[in-house]
């Protein structure tokens, strides 16, 4: 392409007629301009993550697909952005094993590193097994992968690498190379294919976003990504069409709620999808980082978080609590939380400091503001009293929370009926979470990206959010968005 003095200024960095044919930047000549929009090829404006996928293992959500013969079985990238929801576990975001010794996958070890292996039937031991030391166990965080392979290359080493949020893993726990011209088992026509799993199983627990594959061609993370110029921080840029990739290429970006395991690239590798709908369907992404429940955050034992870390389940014989992956420190933020499962010894939601170790209940007891199923209001912050009679809750009711952190009060609504208004509360100079605890007692939570049906769909003033009930004024959606400019 030509750039030339006298022409338009062309979108710095953004991909042009595809991943395949480079970026647009500088000035350019109008008849280069005319021939680009002829070929609907010059880029559009960069364009938000709108969407990601919520994967739960206990379900066992996965897509799959059977591909074809591949353009070149010697080559391919993938790429995909993904916040975890569980450690310790052995899951995988992308997948294969037809039968007999044949395998492939890109996932977790049980130790949270991350790694690549593949191998063929008529092996024993991975033809290609990269691992990193280092362990990825923040639930809070997005994190963004690429595995490019080219078998052809001379160089052992650059036959297969691995990528973690713009950047070569080069530190491995394990470093095993494929031989020249070995044929990756990722790119094969044999088996099935599978996001979130594989074959064997293995289902991933958390959220996948802008999932790329490219047959064909091994690309490095740069034509996902980029580093913000100011922040130094990893961030998507836009995919565009893959039209001149490989037959097996695929992009998902779990845009349409009706087909999300539609193929957005052109080339109509639609995924079957299974045990996931529309409900799962997410707007927590690399983009807007929503708040969840915080797994490894649990107040004592027996708490078993699911859903996206949107869903606990607290077993009965003391009580248990949870608190979100965000805390607030200033500004006004709203969220709600729908009773599953009536408690015999009731259930609590509100807030409390981010500091409380929630094993150490009298701990507890000094830093919280909850409403509880038996109708009363515990304050137990600088020795204020209880509130009683504000309205029992049971299994069904959807309970709100209001915070201002800024004029110091809490808002209790009972499907979406405001209960109880807690003024002049002194926050001192600590940071407070959303929270709820129980005996007994299952939780939904919604942060603004709801894990069960609800009847509406209201959002607060920046378009962020879908609540059952209507946001009240002047209060937000916890995301990393609003936090940064509210919070």
């Amino acid at each position: 392409m030509s750039r030339k003095n006298g022409g338009i200024i062309g979108p710095a960095n953004t991909p042009v007629g595809g991943l395949l044919t480079g970026v647009a930047g500088g000035v350019w000549r109008m008849n280069d301009v005319a021939n680009f929009v002829g070929n609907s090829q010059w880029p559009l404006a960069p364009e938000n993550i709108d969407n990601s996928l919520r994967f739960n293992s206990g379900s066992s959500d996965n897509l799959s697909k059977s591909l074809s013969t591949p353009t070149n079985d010697k080559k391919f990238t993938f790429s995909c952005w993904f916040k975890k929801s569980k450690n310790a576990t052995e899951m995988n975001l992308f997948g294969y094993q037809p039968s007999g010794n044949a395998e492939a996958y890109i996932g977790f070890s049980t130790s949270d590193e991350i790694r690549y292996a593949d191998r063929d039937s008529g092996d024993t031991t991975a033809e290609i097994f990269l691992v990193s030391n280092a362990k990825l166990r923040d639930v809070s965080a997005w994190y963004h992968v690429v595995v490019s392979v080219d078998t052809t290359q001379g160089t052992d080493s650059n036959r297969a690498k691995l990528y973690l949020n713009g950047e070569q893993i080069t530190s491995l726990a394990n470093s095993t190379y494929p031989s020249q011209n070995y044929t990756p088992e990722m790119n094969s026509s044999d088996g099935t294919k599978v996001i979130g799993a594989d074959n064997n199983g293995n289902y991933f627990n958390g959220y996948i976003a802008e999932t790329v594959f490219i047959d064909g061609t091994a690309l490095d993370p740069t034509s996902f990504g980029e580093f913000d110029t100011a922040t130094g921080i990893w961030k998507p840029k836009k995919i565009g069409q893959i039209a001149n990739a490989g037959t097996n290429s695929f992009y998902l970006d779990f845009k349409d709620s009706s087909n999300v395991g539609k193929d957005a690239s052109g080339l109509s590798n639609n995924f079957t999808v299974n045990n996931l709908t529309s409900i799962d369907q997410s707007t927590d992404t690399c983009v807007e980082n929503f708040a969840t429940l915080n797994p490894l955050d649990k107040g004592l034992s027996g708490c078993t978080v699911s859903e996206g870390n949107l869903k606990v389940v607290m077993t009965s014989g003391s009580y248990k609590d949870i608190k979100s992956t965000i805390g607030i420190s200033s500004g006004k933020f709203y969220w709600e939380t729908k009773l599953d499962a009536n408690p015999s010894e009731g259930a609590l939601v509100g807030i409390t400091k981010m500091s409380v170790d929630g094993s150490n209940h009298s701990a507890v007891d000094d830093g919280r503001i909850v409403y509880q199923t038996n109708g009363n209001i515990y304050r137990n912050v600088l020795g204020l009293g209880s509130v009683d009679g504000v309205g029992t809750y049971t299994a069904g009711d959807i309970i709100s929370t209001a915070l201002d952190m800024t004029n110091g009060t809490v808002k209790f609504y009972k499907n979406g009926t405001l209960v109880h208004t807690e003024t002049n509360t002194t926050f001192e100079s600590d940071t407070w979470s959303f929270y709820v605890a129980g005996n007994d007692a299952t939780w939904s939570a919604n942060f603004g990206n709801p894990s069960f049906s609800i009847s509406s769909g209201n959002s607060d003033a920046n378009g962020f959010g879908n609540f059952e009930y209507s946001v009240p004024s002047g209060y937000y959606a916890l995301n990393t968005s609003n936090l940064n400019t509210y919070g």
